[in-house]
């Protein structure tokens, strides 16, 4: 435990030595353009919000009650080993990226435990072997392809995993014994970049899968381990796209458990009998998103998570009674993810809320107590004082209800307070209150309101408010925010002559395109890894994401449509934008290419709007280094006070 806390206070050491001048000096993976010097005050200031940490639960062991989890003691998040509630930490990764992705400990001996990771943020996630022999990494994958990670067969001498490597476009499925890589091998040729493997059968014979064609349709497939015959499960309904969001064969196989929103406005949890093809729905009394579930491995239980309003919920069903368990001693929070134990009696999964950082949990079902496996460090600050979130609602242009979050500065701000309004991604992400981490500084030392809407597209509120905004739709979802720019002006604590927008991925879009239809309604704005048009981040996606998102935004090669796109794009209606803008991209992104930022770069500045663009040379789609997302944190801050603050 020493070890890794000297190895933590050296990062810290090493942070505050790049800041002991007057400035900050960016490391040198960032390209800094246009971004005043940082002075060394503002990473003084804000050094208790950047110095937490977090942890999640990754993988239970097969035959001791000891998980892995993800937290970091340096740079980029790592892997670690706790043997129970409340222990120390044992780091057992030490890599350049992230490695927290897709890990699973062999199912029987838990000798060993698979996993994947990127380089640099170019996810083309490869799978990786953890031996806990001799500590040696061993590479699966062909190192050059984008992997999903691994499914495990109930026997455990195989593997199931998808991957682009035939030709970057078409997801394949693969079976492989991960002690032996020689074994790879195709199971299943496929066509387009939606597949994804979701259980095994109990006799390993079959192999569950869900093909995605968008978020508003997808199909459930069954296919041969051995001959590599499939058979689609789900065929296509007349006049109804149906989804499938998580499937799992049942204990003795005659079935799969399965959430859809198969005659529902809502994805509600189901039990699909193979034989019949009939369904039985479970949950019929919640009128919210069932987001996911798990079925214990004796299959007598099922952990599902409800989204109620944006609000994570717990629930725990009784398969042979249909009734559910009630969970009287469970915490409120944002729940993500969880998994059982070979056991199935302990439940273990990943909560955090206001006023608590990200942590490990395990609810024991036959009690219902719940253990903190981990205690994430907060940098000193005392977070019952953090404000919860509450509800907002306002109505768009054309009377459509619209819905956010809503976080207020401390009762020592007064009088009206600016505003940042946070855009989610996706379009099909939902924003859910979490523990905002860093981003409490602007709430508690700035006094700046933070709100951050669920607009149409966004996931949660039914399948028809999830079309809303695709195709020739998209314009509307702009205006959901310019209603809600209205809406501010409404409220007495609220300065709607302060206010800022910003957004990741397709939320930096909607930060592009509110700076460009409503620039004289905001201060500001930070677009970070947004496309700038979205025609030409179709064409330069990566290929295996392009047909996804074509039936989200239009398909660019129809000239109708393409016209469309280019006529709303920001980068056309650059001209528009007279307020400064602050773009974060990173280089390596295959989401949204770096091509995107820097068009919108070269035309703000043959405007003469102000512009300050930061490049991180090893990240992709969003930072994920440490040293990196500070220098973001320090120079947003100096943004949001040169711009929205004065």
């Amino acid at each position: 435990m020493k070890r890794h806390l000297c190895a933590f206070a050296l990062v810290v050491c090493l942070l505050l030595l790049r800041a002991s001048g007057q400035q900050v000096a960016p490391p040198e993976t960032l390209v800094v353009d246009g971004i005043p010097p940082v002075p060394a005050a503002i990473a003084k200031q804000t050094a208790r919000y950047t110095m937490g940490r977090a942890a999640e639960i990754l993988a239970w062991h097969p035959t001791k009650r000891e998980m892995l989890i993800v937290t970091w003691f340096s740079n980029t998040p790592q892997i670690f080993h706790v043997k129970f509630p409340g222990g120390a930490r044992t780091q057992l990764t030490f890599l350049d990226d992230n490695p927290a992705h897709g890990v699973s400990y062999h199912p029987t001996t838990g000798d060993y435990f698979i996993f994947s990771k990127d380089t640099g943020g170019d996810q083309n996630y490869q799978n990786y072997r953890y031996d806990f022999s001799s500590g040696d990494i061993t590479l699966l994958t062909d190192g050059k392809s984008k992997n999903s990670a691994g499914i495990w067969s109930h026997g455990g001498d195989r593997i199931v995993y998808g991957s682009d490597r035939r030709n970057g476009k078409d997801v394949d499925l693969y079976i492989m014994n991960p002690s032996d890589p020689s074994t790879d091998r195709m199971v299943a040729q496929l066509e387009g970049g939606g597949w994804r493997a979701s259980d095994w059968s109990p006799d390993d014979q079959k192999i569950l899968a869900i093909q995605d064609i968008s978020a508003n349709e997808s199909y459930l497939w069954s296919f041969d381990a051995a001959t590599c015959a499939k058979e689609l499960l789900t065929p296509k309904r007349e006049g109804e796209s149906v989804v499938y969001g998580n499937a799992q064969f049942a204990i003795d196989g005659k079935g799969v458990y399965v959430t859809t929103d198969r005659d529902s406005e809502f994805q509600r949890l189901a039990y699909f009998d193979l034989q019949t093809r009939q369904y039985k729905f479970l949950t019929d009394s919640i009128h919210w998103d069932i987001q996911d579930f798990k079925l214990s491995p004796d299959g007598t239980k099922i952990a599902f998570l409800a989204n109620e309003a944006g609000l994570t919920v717990l629930h725990l069903l009784n398969t042979r009674t249909g009734k559910e368990i009630p969970l009287p001693n469970f915490s409120a929070g944002y729940v993500s993810p969880f998994l059982w134990q070979k056991s199935s009696r302990y439940l273990g999964f990943t909560l955090d809320s206001a006023h608590s950082p990200t942590d490990a949990y395990s609810l024991d079902t036959q009690t219902l107590a719940v253990e903190r496996w981990t205690f994430s460090e907060i940098g000193g600050l005392n977070t019952d004082n953090f404000r919860e979130p509450k509800v907002i609602h306002w109505k768009s242009f054309d009377g459509l209800p619209i819905s956010g979050f809503l976080y207020s500065p401390p009762a020592k701000f007064t009088g009206k307070r600016p505003v940042i309004i946070d855009i989610h991604g996706g379009p099909e992400d939902q924003f859910q209150p979490y523990f905002l981490g860093d981003t409490f500084y602007y709430t508690n030392e700035l006094g700046v309101a933070l709100i951050y809407p669920n607009i149409r597209g966004s996931a949660g509120y039914g399948k028809e408010f999830l079309k809303l905004d695709n195709g020739p739709l998209r314009e509307n979802a702009y205006k959901d925010i310019g209603a809600l720019l209205d809406w501010i002006r409404t409220q007495p604590d609220l300065d709607a002559d302060r206010v800022m927008v910003t957004g990741a991925s397709y939320g930096g879009h909607m930060a592009l395109a509110v700076a460009a239809n409503y620039s004289d309604k905001i201060r500001a704005a930070v677009d970070i890894c947004g496309p700038a048009n979205l025609v030409t981040f179709l064409e330069r996606t990566a290929a295996y994401r392009q047909d996804l998102r074509r039936v989200e935004y239009g398909v660019e090669r129809d000239p109708q449509m393409r016209a469309f796109l280019d006529r709303i794009a920001p980068l056309t209606n650059v001209a528009k934008i007279k307020k400064p803008l602050f773009i974060v991209q990173g280089q390596n992104d295959p989401i949204v290419p770096l091509s995107e930022s820097e068009a919108m770069v070269a035309a703000l500045k043959k405007n003469g709007t102000p512009v300050w663009h930061l490049i991180g040379k090893n990240e992709g789609h969003g930072f994920r280094q440490k040293d990196n997302r500070d220098f973001q944190f320090y120079a947003t801050i100096m943004f949001v006070q040169e711009f929205l603050l004065k």
